[in-house]
């Protein structure tokens, strides 16, 4: 760090009484000077926002130094390659804010969240498109309070998300009032059962070491949350002169690989085996990751099950089995699990009942593999490991880092005889996918003119407008019955970025905005078939689109109702024999209906509707998505059939 050539002025004289103006000090930075850019300055902007500034200007004491810990702090960071910090502002990370913005030059960008929770989901969408993580700012215990849902959806989706957050530990610095209220002696506790690393730094080379240590951390797979603490007298105090800092260099852990005695095993029982069978869940962690796995599925001509945690294998690939995934699991011989959350959940079927029962869907004697880092890292508090898998072979490593010498040593042992097995193996899959996907075409037409508008039409309608395009899902497919998987052709990393991984509601929208950022720099479509329930979680992420001009085209899955606890109701009333009459109580979203395009236009977002008959919809989109391609968001209220 260049240590600044400003003589520190002393607070208690510098413009004291001062009633306007502002003093703009030169600070010598180094080399990072060449990359900080000066920025817009408003007559009108405020000297102090109100919460700083409790007593009259005349009686405010104005700091200057020449260089404070929080600007070191965004030396760090910056050597990170931060794109983004996506935060929601908080006094308890002021000064780290005030040296982003101007001695960073706003670099990376700061995005304007209206929720916490928003800023962590937006960050967690954004690590699914561009495999790093985007850092997030929260304020002391009341902004990690409301961001805790997020990092748990993060933690249980194996994503690595960024964070710091603000604390003044010295009770003698804390001002009177809320700034006692949002410290604590111990500002992670609330979160460590789902974070995978945290550190609270003493001193300004600590932070730097923490920094970096943390990123690492959380690229290192399995890839999670990291928190770290920046107190904020270390960020306040102006560097002690004559302190020499560096920002410590980061060399990122290379993905840990499978023992090549076990891979070697796995390679025998899939080359032996009649019908293996290949689950993917969150496999696929970069392109790469999509590619190996259709070598290694068309090397085997095995089937493949794409559970979609991630987008691991193309929709349309005549070895996707996903459609009829319950006969290919029972009929398999050899299974592999490749980064599967919950194997045992894919090896078997529980009944909910009034006596819950679970049975085995594979054959008994079917030799079962599993390759994932998350045998590498279980906490115990928080269930998300789900049931204990009984397996042959388990590999504690990462899948995507293990699929190539997986690939090399089953081609070592393929004969011409299993090559020409292989071949015929294929060609029958290849009839069962074109009869899997036939059959959802035609399911889709089902109520295809009916109002409201089935999720089918509304996926069909989409599509018809964006294939051709280079597109990219940015939601979950989940409460929709899965047609997007089922209808369009899905072929790129990117195309789809999978669910919230703890399904903690209000995560879609924000994570979708936030995917959409990472898609923006590429210059690529992104599309949001947005839940109604989710959205009024955070409705606020639509300004924050506008604001920052994020170009995303929504469609609001509107069916006025969180459906799935509707269907759970119904389920409790069949099973005590009462009937359905009353199951919309406290559930459904209407009387009244909520407008969420007049939501949207009062965000600043074009948006049209509510579109209830379906012979609207498609122009409506064509509207959009002009919007769209002009670099704005857009939404469209679409009323829908409940799934």
């Amino acid at each position: 760090m260049a240590k600044s050539k400003k003589t520190p002025v002393d607070r208690r004289n510098f413009l004291k009484g001062a009633v306007g103006g502002a003093a703009a000090l030169a600070v010598d930075t180094g080399a990072a000077e060449a990359q900080r850019a000066e920025p817009a300055r408003s007559a009108a902007t405020p000297l102090m926002a109100k919460e700083s500034d409790p007593g009259p200007l005349s009686k405010a004491e104005v700091l200057t130094e020449g260089r404070s810990g929080s600007d070191y702090m965004v030396d760090v960071l910056q050597s990170l390659g931060f794109e983004y910090v996506c935060a929601n502002p908080g006094s308890s990370f002021r000064a780290l804010h005030e040296s982003l913005i101007n001695y960073g030059g706003n670099k990376p960008e700061l995005i304007t969240c209206c929720h916490e929770e928003s800023s962590v989901a937006m960050a967690h969408g954004y690590s699914k498109i561009e495999g790093k993580p985007a850092c997030v700012f929260a304020h002391g215990t009341v902004g990690l309070q409301h961001a805790s849902m997020a990092i748990y959806n993060a933690f249980c989706d194996r994503a690595p998300v960024y964070m710091i957050i603000g604390n003044t530990i010295d009770a003698t610095m804390r001002r009177p009032g809320a700034e006692w209220d949002h410290s604590v002696q111990d500002a992670v506790a609330m979160v460590r059962d789902f974070v995978k690393w945290d550190d609270l730094p003493i001193s300004l080379a600590h932070f730097g070491e923490s920094a970096v240590r943390a990123y690492k951390i959380a690229m290192t797979a399995p890839t999670l949350p990291v928190v770290v603490v920046a107190d904020s007298e270390l960020q306040e105090r102006p560097v002690p002169e004559g302190e020499r800092l560096r920002v410590p260099k980061l060399t990122l852990t290379a993905p840990p690989q499978g023992d090549s005695g076990a891979v070697a095993e796995a390679a025998r029982l899939l080359v032996g085996a009649e019908s293996p069978v290949l689950i993917a869940d969150r496999a696929a962690r970069t392109p790469a990751g999509l590619k190996l796995l259709i070598e290694l599925a068309e090397t085997l001509q095995a089937s493949v099950v794409n559970q979609m945690g991630r987008m691991n294998f193309p929709t349309r690939h005549p070895l996707n089995q996903t459609e009829r995934s319950r006969a290919a699991i029972a009929n398999a011989d050899v299974i592999l699990g490749l980064e599967v959350a919950d194997f045992w959940g894919a090896v078997n079927s529980m009944r909910d009942q009034l006596h819950r029962t679970s049975r085995l869907i594979a054959k008994p004697d079917a030799k079962l593999i599993t390759i994932t880092a998350g045998d590498l890292f279980t906490k115990s508090n928080y269930q998300d490991f789900q049931r204990y898998p009984e397996v042959d072979v388990a590999i504690a490593a990462d899948a995507e880092a293990t699929l190539a010498s997986l690939i090399e040593a089953c081609k070592r042992l393929i004969t011409s005889d299993r090559k020409r097995a292989f071949e015929e193996r294929g060609r029958k899959l290849a009839e069962l996918h074109q009869e899997a996907l036939d059959k959802a075409r035609t399911e889709a037409t089902y109520g295809w003119d009916a109002s409201p508008i089935s999720t089918a039409r509304l996926y069909t309608e989409l599509w018809a407008q964006i294939q051709g395009q280079d597109w990219s899902l940015v939601s979950d497919a989940a409460f929709s019955s899965g047609w997007p998987l089922r209808l369009w052709n899905f072929d790129k990393h990117y195309q789809y970025i999978g669910g919230s991984g703890g399904a903690g509601i209000g995560y879609g929208a924000p994570a979708a905005v936030g995917a959409a950022l990472a898609n923006r720099k590429h210059g690529r479509l992104s599309v949001n078939v947005q839940n109604d329930g989710d959205l009024m979680y955070a409705p606020g992420i639509l300004w924050t689109a506008a604001h920052h001009r994020i170009p995303l085209l929504s469609l609001m899955h509107n069916n006025r109702a969180y459906h799935m606890e509707m269907m759970h109701l119904q389920r409790m009333a069949n099973r005590h024999q009462r009937g359905i009459d009353r199951t919309g109580i406290g559930v459904t979203l209407n009387d009244p209906n909520i407008d969420y395009a007049q939501i949207g236009r009062g965000m600043g977002v074009h948006a049209e509707g509510p579109i209830a008959d379906p012979k609207d919809l498609g122009p409506a989109i064509g509207r959009a998505l002009a919007v769209v391609r002009s670099g704005e968001p857009a939404l469209i209220d679409v009323v829908t059939q409940p799934r």
